[in-house]
């Protein structure tokens, strides 16, 4: 080997020793890096169906909350991470410094001490309670609040039939206390209180000008008490208008119980003989249009559900502008819609072998008159009307039938809202208690507002 060559080889051996180096500190400090700022530290609570998460760098999301959308922080006045769990402002300077690394690399470490009152400790007894409030659940150990969670979108808490508790944990004992007294989308002071107040007056003797019924289930009692403290109440006083919540029976016999004695007490309640199901929602159409008829002889019945809210002197306003013995019906229509032959809603050939539906109204408001509802009424009685699953499908079906032999007058408005609320509303559909009562208030200011909160 020549002597360039020799010299050659220890600097190509300097190079590779050089870059195994700096190769190393790379990975150091990104271990390092990884191991001083972790994102979250997660621990199981029991009775809360999960990990909670007690996030440093994330604040939890909640279930519910979509992709983008804005987080919520607050629940019940409460955080839904406590700042003593998050810890993400009490990091050291170090850090939070660009160079913190650096200064590990060549030896400058600062301690960072460790204050994290995290409450579980292994062998250590503690009590946790987990309370349901006017948003969400919120979780307190010890009596320290540690974290809340909203609730999922269309729960119900009298739904709620138990409570599991998961992991490795030794109970010594469980206290359940009862379901809260008021719906957790209603302000503390809206109490469900069963008051004579709501009770509804005797029937009068006189024609009415307009009847609604309104479709309900058996569970639905907050929503029930939502509707006769605002809208209804206002067609409770009035002699033309007379309303009736129309409810099936619920697969728990308790439920059933329940119901029977509202219906005793309010007095507002038709309970039709047969098991709710999607399916037979149509049959409380016919029950609706058969009270209309021939219990409160209505110039018009209204169909609407329990959730919709329904502006009563627009509606009325709307439907007189109509001459009298004039056939009526009045919705937001829907026009050349087609059935779904796939996925969850679809319709089969056989239910539906039609490749268009007919001209009919949404279902959580529409308006037909009398005339209309004795047709269908005859018809069911003689088996001759044809039924259909969808209810307001159903009704545009036999309007259609109708208009073959008399002439209906079809009225289009988009303000019977099918998707929430718009400004100026007739109906306003998806309505929470807590909206409604919103609604209320600003409608007895004189504006016809929608409120967004749930």
């Amino acid at each position: 080997m020549s002597p360039g060559a020799m010299r050659r080889a220890p600097a190509a051996c300097r190079r590779r020793a050089i870059q195994v180096f700096v190769a190393v500190l790379l990975a150091y400090a990104l271990f390092v890096l990884l191991l001083e700022s972790p994102v979250f530290v997660s621990t199981s609570l029991p009775g809360v169906g999960g990990s909670v998460k007690a996030s440093r760098a994330l604040h939890l999301d909640g279930a519910g909350e979509g992709l983008g959308a804005v987080p919520i922080k607050y629940l019940d006045g409460m955080v839904k991470c406590e700042k003593w769990i998050r810890d993400d402002d009490e990091q050291s300077a170090e850090s939070k410094s660009s160079s913190w690394w650096l200064n590990r690399l060549i030896g400058r470490t600062k301690k960072v001490p460790v204050n994290w009152p995290y409450p579980f400790v292994e062998d250590r007894m503690f009590v946790l309670t987990l309370s349901a409030g006017l948003e969400g659940y919120h979780v307190n150990v010890d009596g320290r609040h540690v974290t809340s969670f909203p609730y999922r979108t269309g729960f119900v808490l009298e739904d709620a039939t138990g409570l599991s508790l998961n992991g490795d944990l030794d109970v010594q004992s469980i206290f359940a206390g009862t379901l809260p007294t008021t719906h957790p989308s209603f302000s503390p002071q809206k109490l469900l209180e069963m008051l004579p107040d709501w009770q509804a007056p005797p029937l009068s003797e006189e024609p009415v000008e307009i009847f609604i019924g309104i479709l309900s289930a058996g569970n639905h009692f907050a929503e029930r008490m939502a509707v006769r403290k605002t809208w209804m109440s206002a067609a409770q006083k009035s002699l033309n208008v007379v309303a009736r919540f129309f409810v099936a029976l619920h697969g728990r016999n308790e439920v059933n119980v329940e119901l029977k004695r509202e219906a005793e007490y309010f007095g507002d309640i038709v309970i039709v003989p047969f098991m709710d199901s999607y399916d037979l929602v149509v049959l409380k159409t016919i029950a609706i249009c058969d009270y209309g008829v021939n219990v409160v002889s209505a110039k018009y019945i209204m169909k609407c559900d329990d959730d919709t809210f329904v502006r009563l002197e627009s509606v009325m306003a709307e439907v007189k502008k109509i001459r009298n013995g004039e056939s009526l019906y009045i919705g937001n229509m829907n026009y050349h819609h087609k059935p779904l032959r796939y996925g969850k809603w679809a319709v089969t050939y056989e239910e539906w072998p039609e490749e268009d539906y007919p001209i009919y109204a949404n279902g959580p408001g529409y308006v037909i008159s009398s005339d209309i509802a004795d047709s269908i009424l005859a018809e069911f009685v003689d088996h001759k009307l044809r039924l259909f699953k969808m209810e307001d499908v159903s009704m545009g079906m036999w309007v259609e039938r109708f208009n073959n032999t008399r002439p209906v007058k079809y009225v289009h408005s988009v303000r019977f809202c099918q998707f929430g609320c718009i400004d100026d509303y007739y109906t306003a559909h998806y309505q929470s208690p807590r909206q409604m009562f919103c609604l209320w208030d600003k409608l007895q200011a004189g504006k016809a507002q929608c409120c967004n909160m749930r």
